[in-house]
């Protein structure tokens, strides 16, 4: 009997380990998501949700919080909510917010190396500059540029080929640009002043007001989509393509690094990984919208469409190699990724020549 009552205890013993081993383990899934929240706040360099761009700063946010089971949750702030458009560069790099949204070219009095990750005028088109920062070398560049302002940089959109701008004049050859006031940013601005105009950095939000007021002369933005949204038919009469300032343009998301790395490893994944489909979210949006309201603006509003005229673009292509072998020959970090972009660009010229052209001359 006594032996009996000792298997029935060592058999119940057995039981109570074998139950609370398995409570354990099913009750793991509540150790992770009990892990720590991160609070993180994004500025950019766009008005408040505005459509494409704003917009892709505001999808990143979600994804993030949805691909991180809401562990990590970006508030996001528009260009001058939490602090001026322009200044999300020095918010992000000094710590005071984590993350922002803008475009590296806004960037080029920090480092005149860092607009080459936006756009070179008669550059690569989206699909190079993808190419490119992602395995093509161009992100470990990126980073050491970056890195010295304590910036982790990563892709998060791109508007793919841009309009050539608005203007309230006619471009019928380069005497026209003399004295002309654009709102260009980065290389393409540089370009212009070589041309006799002057170029005029301002935020989005404050393009429309400076050209009905007189203040500028033209502007140029992003493609039919985002212009339309901007109202600029309203107060512009000429509408230029193609986009030979801005061929293929990246949009950034730059994140705190010292932030950045306190993040667990798989947080830090997500980051990178939801940019990259920001990034493709972006240009499909793009690449939708831009041909439905660029006739909407033709049929309905009037706009009068004009290609610059052939010695035009011959000429602003002169002055784009003046102002490339400017900038390298006085900056070692600028002339380090040109090498790079040009010699990547050589030879995705040549694979498109028998790929991508070769397709599209079929439809000539």
């Amino acid at each position: 009997m006594e032996k009996n009552n000792r298997r029935d205890f060592l058999k119940k013993a057995t039981t109570a380990t074998a139950v609370a081993a398995t409570a354990t383990t099913i009750g793991a899934p509540a150790i992770v998501r009990a892990e720590k929240t991160y609070n993180w706040k994004m500025v950019t360099t766009w008005p408040p949700h505005f459509p494409l761009l704003g917009e892709g700063a505001d999808k990143l946010a979600e994804m993030i919080k949805v691909m991180s089971g809401g562990r990590l949750n970006i508030q996001v702030y528009g260009g001058g909510e939490l602090v001026p458009p322009l200044q999300a560069f020095d918010a992000v790099s000094q710590g005071m917010v984590e993350m922002g949204h803008g475009a590296a070219y806004y960037w080029a009095g920090k480092s005149p190396a860092a607009q080459f990750f936006a756009a070179v005028p008669f550059g690569l088109n989206a699909q190079g500059m993808n190419a490119w920062i992602y395995t093509g070398g161009g992100m470990e560049l990126w980073e050491e540029v970056y890195g010295k302002f304590n910036l982790k940089p990563l892709p998060a959109g791109n508007t793919g080929v841009q309009m050539g701008g608005w203007f309230n004049r006619e471009i019928k050859s380069l005497e026209d640009f003399k004295g002309l006031k654009m709102r260009i940013p980065g290389l393409g601005g540089k370009v212009l002043a070589k041309a006799g105009g002057t170029a005029v950095l301002s935020a989005g939000g404050e393009i429309y007001t400076n050209l009905e007021r007189g203040v500028i002369d033209a502007t140029e933005w992003v493609g039919p989509y985002n212009d339309y949204k901007m109202g600029f038919y309203k107060v512009a009469k000429y509408y230029y393509y193609p986009g030979w300032h801005e061929p293929g343009t990246v949009l950034e998301s730059f994140v705190n690094k010292s932030a950045y790395e306190a993040l667990p490893k798989d947080l830090q994944e997500i980051v990178t990984n939801a940019t990259i489909a920001s990034n493709m979210w972006m240009l499909c949006e793009s690449e939708t919208k831009n041909n439905i309201y660029l006739d909407k603006m033709v049929k309905e509003e009037g706009v009068i469409l004009k290609k610059f005229p052939a010695d035009v673009i011959k000429q602003l292509r002169k002055y784009s190699v003046e102002v490339l072998e400017e900038i390298v020959a006085n900056d070692p970090m600028s002339k380090k990724v040109y090498d790079s972009f040009s010699k990547f660009q050589k030879q995705q010229l040549a694979w498109s020549k028998i790929s991508d052209r070769a397709y599209y001359e079929l439809f000539d």
